[in-house]
């Protein structure tokens, strides 16, 4: 680490990168509250705090462009244990957000293109391909990622990743800490959480050698401490969708979870959670949903579509439909309870343990019942996701008895998160619209 390369990142992200985001979310507030900014006859308008959502996302990348000049940093897994990571001081990135992001920007097609020219097959998760195209292209919407000094990998959502970050460990020729999580048909028994938590030790060890830095045990504690505290608050932000009127949906949702995934154990993580879910108390406390008139409310299950959530957003918002919640949203709430700081290694061994991923497709079921009965749901979209199989497994079955067992409209659509080319907009609105006439909207 050099003087230089300290400076410049001091300058160029602390100085003018700060002052530059602020004034941008200030001109953003100052828009939202302008009698022309939001005039859609369906859909209420933005949360207030989205401005500091864009501020944090920004930022966040801004500080990804520098941040080898900085300190070390690691490419983690979206299920991976990141929180000694934070305490090592790691500026972490997670691909599959970044994936995310180009699918959102329109970005992620021309990227898979560019990985399957490499040789990469089309049958890849398109998040992989999406990341291994911008790896080897240098292309990105964010303006530039750092390169990775360490690679974490955790197997608790799919098993593609462990071949994802070989290829990833061997382009950038850094180590790689693999985290084996043992699939769970109920709840993890103590030697399981011991075989997580002895894995976790070792990676301690090799992320403590990369950094040239000791893990201190506060660090730790209060990065899982405020880890916990933002899971908390994301899990009362989802909970808020119980109401009628609902005052988020589970479209704002898929753009808020950002700093759930990407920057836990953040205090502006935190703050920034604190300030959305007063905002979402205040507008139940007001009646104001986030449709103007909700007439039905549906839950979302499997990742979201990137490319198209805008539009799915104003087509439900036009019918009245309100996507309510999701399972996987929820996901990143839903353990919570488990979380520990006073022990957290042990603690992040039993609870990485548990994603949804990482258990069978009847805790699944028992998952997304519950979800319809606390948000009083009319039905549910299934998204069968080509490149997500752990996800869709039993998803036909899972239809055919949400709709048996508890009588609601279900529908499973087929699609793919990240690449449009296997998506059809045709097939979609047809499926969808004889979907909401089963609703009767």
């Amino acid at each position: 680490m050099n003087i230089l390369g300290l400076l410049r990142y001091h300058l160029s992200v602390n100085v003018v990168g700060n002052t530059f985001l602020r004034f941008d979310r200030f001109k953003f507030e100052r828009k939202m509250k302008s009698a022309s900014f939001w005039k859609n006859e369906y859909l209420a308008p933005p949360l207030n705090t989205s401005a500091w959502l864009k501020e944090l996302i920004s930022r966040h990348y801004l500080k990804g462009r520098y941040a080898n000049d900085y300190g070390p940093v690691a490419w983690v897994t979206s299920g991976g244990p990141v929180e000694f990571l934070t305490a090592l001081g790691y500026f972490v990135i997670y691909p599959e957000n970044h994936g995310a992001i180009c699918g959102i920007r329109r970005k992620a097609e021309d990227l898979c293109v560019h990985a399957e020219n490499a040789g990469y097959s089309r049958d890849i998760c398109s998040y992989a391909r999406t990341d291994f195209g911008s790896v080897l292209s240098g292309e990105t919407p964010v303006g530039k990622l750092p390169k990775p000094d360490l690679l974490l990998c955790c197997s608790n959502i799919c098993q593609t990743v462990l071949l994802w970050y070989r290829v990833l460990a061997h382009h950038f020729k850094v180590p790689l800490i693999v985290i084996d999580t043992p699939f769970l048909y109920d709840q993890a028994q103590d030697h399981q959480i011991e075989y997580v938590k002895r894995q976790l030790e070792a990676g301690v060890e090799v992320a403590e050698r990369v950094a040239q830095k000791s893990l201190a045990e506060k660090d730790l504690k209060r990065v899982a401490e405020l880890s916990k505290e933002a899971s908390l608050l994301w899990a009362e932000i989802m909970a808020t969708g119980k109401n009628r009127p609902t005052p988020i949906t589970a479209f704002d949702e898929f753009i808020h979870m950002a700093p759930i995934v990407e920057m836990r154990g953040e205090q502006f993580t935190v703050d920034y959670y604190r300030a959305m879910l007063a905002e979402l108390k205040d507008r139940v406390a007001k009646g104001i949903g986030a449709l103007r008139h909700e007439k039905k409310r549906i839950l979302w299950d499997n990742l979201p579509i990137w490319y198209r959530i805008r539009k799915f957003s104003e087509m439900f918002g036009q019918r009245g439909v309100a996507m309510v919640g999701s399972t996987y949203t929820n996901a990143w709430g839903e353990l919570a309870g488990m979380m520990d700081s006073v022990r957290p290694l042990e603690s992040a061994a039993r609870v990485y343990l548990h994603p949804i991923l990482n258990r069978g497709t009847g805790h699944k079921l028992e998952t997304i019942k519950k979800m319809v009965s606390d948000y009083q749901a009319d039905g549910i979209i299934l998204h069968s996701d080509r490149s997500c199989k752990p996800y869709s497994i039993g998803q036909m079955s899972q239809c055919e008895a949400l709709g048996r067992q508890m009588g609601i409209s279900t529908l499973l659509l087929e699609a793919d998160h990240n690449d449009p080319r296997v998506f059809s907009d045709e097939q979609a609105e047809t499926r969808l619209d004889a979907f909401m006439e089963l609703l009767g909207v």
